[in-house]
């Protein structure tokens, strides 16, 4: 069998925060008005994606890495992590807040929960006019200041709040609180991870009447405390070209915004790569087949591809490899 473009059944998830726009505005199949997430490439146990076209219709991530392992994923990958596939990708709709949480380094997940931990970042799709988010603190803390404002009930009066607009991108290193602020839609890449400390949920209560769990004492030794201006990503925005994103020890992203056709040669490339499609629409062909993309829709390619032809009048698309 040759790996060609493969696209996935979207896997959603209903939030208390969500809403109909993953829905609404890229088809997903979803049916209530709380849907918040559409997992769309995921190894997470229990949510392992199954390919949604051509003849590998039906296979899940996990067996594909069982049969074709380097070829799939590259050799540099296959070494570090094994079978496991190392990154997350999703597209999330906040209706309204989220809880203000973080997420534990490698250390702590592996110390506490066998897992990985969870470096992310975001790309702003869309945002409602005066949406924002909170990344960090807005200034440095000690421990004790903020387990007071926990207490107290002002915690809020310590975050560090975002304007954000379309094309904004944000880096979310492990440690530093943060949330997604409501009327805003955007893409997360993130490590292969669902562990979340939730430190402040705005005392709502779920569908069945109960406040949300609270990570108040695990999360004491995963915080940053310290105020730092290093998530907002700046990058170029060169027309026809793979521009840098980000580029850390779990991911490296690029975005490339198209209004015409591109070749890239993928020859040295160890890595499988996926397209996120933000913007637009296109075709991506490789040796062995072609995908349409559009917005709101994911891809994934093999390591074994040399080449990559995308066909398109407009697209911006997130490429991520590792």
């Amino acid at each position: 069998m040759k790996l060609y473009p493969l696209k996935f059944d979207a896997i959603m998830k209903d939030r208390l925060w969500g809403g109909e726009k993953l829905q609404k505005l890229f088809n997903k199949p979803s049916k209530t008005e709380t849907t918040g997430e559409s997992w769309e490439l995921s190894g997470v146990k229990g949510d392992v994606s199954k390919v949604a076209n051509g003849e590998l219709s039906g296979t899940s991530l996990n067996q594909l890495i069982e049969d074709y392992s380097e070829k799939l994923l590259g050799e540099s990958v296959v070494n570090r992590f094994g079978k496991e596939f190392p990154i997350l990708i999703k597209f999330i709709d906040a209706k309204e807040d989220l809880s203000i949480q973080l997420h534990p380094n490698d250390e702590l997940a592996k110390e506490r929960h066998d897992s990985f931990g969870k470096t992310e970042m975001w790309y702003i799709m869309d945002a409602d006019p005066g949406a924002n988010l909170i990344v960090g603190f807005n200034k440095n803390l000690e421990k004790q200041e903020y387990k007071s404002s926990l207490e107290n009930n002002t915690l809020l009066d310590l975050l560090n709040y975002e304007p954000v607009k379309e094309g904004d991108t944000f880096f979310i290193n492990t440690g530093k609180v943060h949330a997604i602020g409501a009327g805003v839609l955007l893409a997360e890449i993130q490590q292969t991870s669902d562990i979340t400390y939730r430190v402040f949920d705005f005392n709502r209560k779920d569908k069945d009447g109960n406040l949300r769990e609270l990570h108040t004492d695990l999360a004491l030794d995963a915080i940053d405390f310290s105020k730092k201006d290093d998530f907002r990503v700046v990058y170029d925005r060169e027309k026809n070209k793979v521009n840098k994103m980000v580029d850390c020890p779990y991911f490296k992203t690029n975005i490339i915004d198209l209004d015409s056709d591109l070749n890239l040669d993928i020859t040295a490339r160890d890595s499988f790569s996926i397209y996120m499609c933000v913007s637009g629409s296109a075709t991506i062909e490789n040796e062995f087949g072609s995908s349409s993309i559009q917005k709101g829709e994911t891809v994934l390619i093999a390591a074994s591809s040399d080449i990559l032809k995308i066909t398109t009048k407009e697209a911006k698309l997130l490429e991520v490899t590792i």
